[in-house]
């Protein structure tokens, strides 16, 4: 006889965001390092309001997190950097890798904020997989920061930036990186990519913001092809590649696409009298199977506030591929209207598909103990009887973008 359908879905967010008060990274910095650092906050003025008003309090007070995520149904987090490390000029998910000046302190911030990390965790035993950042332009640094975070207990993975045109460090495909790759892939650790770490600097004029918020998905999307076609998903077959806040709609396009170029490039290679030959030399061997295979192997999606029309593409997309976030605790989340998201999203849509989507994925993925979180879900988890029921108008107040006018069915 089959299981029972439970009362209350256990919901994994797969995209939320803390850090730091400023001053409060001070201690996880070398002592060499705190009179500069005490130079640096006394001249340094927060680019982001949120991280001024109190609300700001929820990035690192984690009794308050825990009772707010939980009043919003969600039971554990992987939790993605938001505030400001020392030395950095803006949130470090969107700086541009450093210069060689600039390396050494720059190193030792994202350094102070992996074992601030560390703690906060370890505030929220199994509820929270933390994620690390790294810098590209010292790969053994990099290989041995890998090491010691997950040693440390950091399992939500590494924060891969991003290499746009123009940056000091090579682009993703590079061979440079292939250390990184092999110490993930070794280790288990996820490798994330979450959107807004690889886009270049456009500057503050009102068409360069318009540009940026069109373009900064597009940008972050290239580490798919830059690893697909560098062969690195066929040299580590363990390794998983998360794509975070990126939306999702766009895969079965892009691995289309991808899937068209590889075949065009590989049968290019075997006719040495045309143009396109050059092209393609090498790539047959480079990367064994296609882009779309690496795809079904390799890689998962953070599906951030994950909106109706992205739903109905769960099967082109892979539905074991899918985890939902709730992005907390940014405006565009879905705090405080968590249940409102997914009953936009999800209302016509099978129980053990949601279950897979809103949580069971990520734990798979980033190995949450559902067996210790399922008794937590049962008391504060959204209903599914709740969810099943489509939502008729978008809550007075909610900004995330799961609740714009046309999200049901527009398809970027």
């Amino acid at each position: 006889m089959p299981d029972e359908t439970p009362e209350r879905y256990t919901v994994v967010s797969a995209d939320c965001h803390a850090g730091a008060d400023l001053l409060d990274y001070r201690p996880y910095l070398p002592s060499r390092h705190h009179e500069a650092f005490d130079a640096w906050a006394a001249a340094f003025v927060h680019p982001f309001a949120d991280l001024l008003a109190p609300e700001a309090t929820r990035n690192w007070d984690s009794d308050r997190r825990v009772a707010e995520l939980e009043e919003d149904g969600i039971v554990a987090e992987v939790v993605f950097p938001n505030t400001v490390p020392p030395f950095f000029p803006s949130a470090s998910l969107s700086a541009v890798q450093p210069t060689a000046e600039e390396f050494e302190l720059r190193w030792a911030g994202l350094q102070a904020h992996n074992r601030w990390m560390e703690d906060f965790c370890s505030r929220a035993p199994g509820r929270r997989a933390g994620t690390f950042q790294i810098l590209l332009n010292d790969v053994d640094a990099a290989v041995a920061e890998v090491r010691r975070c997950h040693a440390a207990g950091l399992t939500g993975g590494l924060v891969l930036p991003g290499a746009p045109p123009g940056a000091p460090v090579p682009e993703l495909w590079s061979s440079v990186y292939e250390p990184l790759w092999a110490v993930c892939a070794e280790l288990g650790v996820p490798v994330n990519h979450h959107a807004g770490s690889a886009s270049p600097v456009l500057g503050e004029e009102p068409a360069a913001r318009a540009v940026f918020m069109v373009e900064t998905t597009w940008f972050s999307h290239r580490a798919l092809w830059h690893l697909a076609f560098a062969g690195v998903f066929h040299r580590h077959p363990g390794l998983k590649l998360v794509l975070t806040e990126q939306g999702s709609g766009w895969i079965p396009g892009v691995l289309d696409m991808l899937d068209y170029y590889h075949q065009r490039l590989v049968g290019a290679a075997t006719r040495a009298a045309t143009a396109e030959s050059k092209f393609g030399a090498g790539l047959a061997e480079l990367m064994g199977e296609g882009p779309r295979a690496a795809w079904e192997r390799n890689c998962f999606v953070g599906a951030s506030f994950m909106r109706a029309h992205e739903v109905l593409l769960r099967d082109r997309i892979g539905l074991d591929k899918i985890m939902w976030g709730s992005d907390f605790p940014h405006d565009e989340g879905t705090y405080p209207f968590t249940i409102e998201a997914l009953r936009t999203s999800f209302a016509d849509v099978p129980y053990d598909e949601v279950a897979a989507m809103v949580g069971g994925n990520a734990a798979r993925v980033y190995g949450f103990d559902l067996g210790a979180l399922d008794p937590i879900a049962a008391k504060v988890g959204p209903l599914v009887a709740d969810v099943a029921r489509p939502l008729a108008e978008p809550p007075v107040g909610a900004t995330s973008p799961v609740f714009a006018k046309g999200s049901s069915v527009r398809v970027w």
